[in-house]
């Protein structure tokens, strides 16, 4: 890598930006996880509750570029499915 001063300030953001972008596709796991094991406990209750939360985890994330729109919207899409099967 080139050692201008414009590549160092480079470096320093992309940083800093890994650690957002890591905390955040976190977070989408994290929520996916929590959905899918309220899922798997068959409690259908706690589960329409906290669809709102994840829909609204899942867009905010999907609007900064961690994931795209499309990924977000699919796993809302089937997460319902599944809730309505219960």
């Amino acid at each position: 890598m080139a050692n201008t001063k414009s590549a160092i300030k480079r470096t320093r953001k992309i940083k800093r930006q890994t650690s957002v972008n890591r905390s955040r596709k976190s977070r989408f796991r994290s929520a996916i996880k929590k959905m899918n094991s309220l899922i798997e406990k068959k409690n259908k209750k706690e589960a329409l509750a906290f669809l709102p939360e994840l829909d609204s985890v899942l867009m905010s994330i999907a609007k900064t570029g961690v994931i795209k729109k499309q990924n977000a919207s699919r796993n809302v899409s089937r997460i319902t499915k599944k809730i309505n099967s219960l």
